[in-house]
């Protein structure tokens, strides 16, 4: 198989997608109600645990946006990286929002939350046909006064307060 040469269709897909998953990004940070215009209707969005899975574009309004908004206000979407390669695109970066709404069982505590996130699109026809999602819930909920992993967190081995395990032998 060749490589695509600069400038080739492989490249032409890449940047189009690319330019789709702003376009949602921007229509995301400006709270636009409309997502048929980014999404299929029958899209698919796999978070990780914590997250859930949202199967269709109703689905993902109802348990994911509407809820996320209720819970964040005040959001600034901060991307660090796009890669871009055919008909799939990723991110990572973080958002920096407003605790205003009940989250994960904690009532709204008007704290400044920075919320990290990696995303993966599939781009179909122009819009997002499949979406991985990696929330960093773990985190969110850390910087709201709740440890999920009561004190056991591999940081501890960062910090030099315990000695890491070692396998034996």
């Amino acid at each position: 198989m060749t490589a695509d040469p600069p400038g080739g269709l492989h490249a032409t897909q890449s940047a189009e997608t690319l330019a789709t998953v702003k376009r949602m990004e921007a229509g995301l940070a400006a709270n636009e109600n409309d997502m048929a215009r980014y999404f299929h209707e029958d899209f698919l969005w796999r978070g990780n645990r914590g997250c859930g899975v949202k199967e269709g574009l109703a689905a993902f309004r109802a348990n994911w946006q509407l809820p996320f908004r209720a819970a964040f206000t005040e959001r600034a979407y901060i991307t660090e990286r796009y890669l871009a390669d055919g008909e799939w695109a990723a991110c990572f970066g973080h958002i920096e929002a407003t605790h205003s709404g009940p989250f994960m069982g904690i009532a709204p505590t008007g704290k400044r939350v920075r919320i990290p996130y990696m995303d993966f699109w599939r781009v179909v026809d122009g819009r997002i046909k499949d979406n991985p999602v990696s929330v960093d819930f773990a985190a969110i909920l850390m910087q709201l006064g709740r440890d999920v992993f009561e004190g056991e967190g591999w940081e501890k081995y960062d910090r030099g307060e315990v000695e890491p395990p070692r396998p034996e032998s």
